[in-house]
């Protein structure tokens, strides 16, 4: 079993964990009905991506 050597600082666990943050979630604008939309996804108001009807919403 792994024993420290030594105690961690507060500052140092800190700077460690400076990375591990949650980037925010990329949005685009779908270019038919100009809702909000995640890239490379299909539109779920319009049913279109890439200027191609994909799939039929109701």
């Amino acid at each position: 079993m792994a024993v420290q050597q030594r105690r961690v600082s507060k500052s140092r666990k800190g700077m460690r964990k400076s990375h591990l943050h949650l980037d925010p979630k990329q949005v685009g604008k779908c270019k038919k009905c100009g809702k909000p939309v995640t890239p490379h996804r299909v539109c779920k108001s319009c049913g279109y991506y890439n200027d191609k009807k994909i799939i039929e919403v109701k």
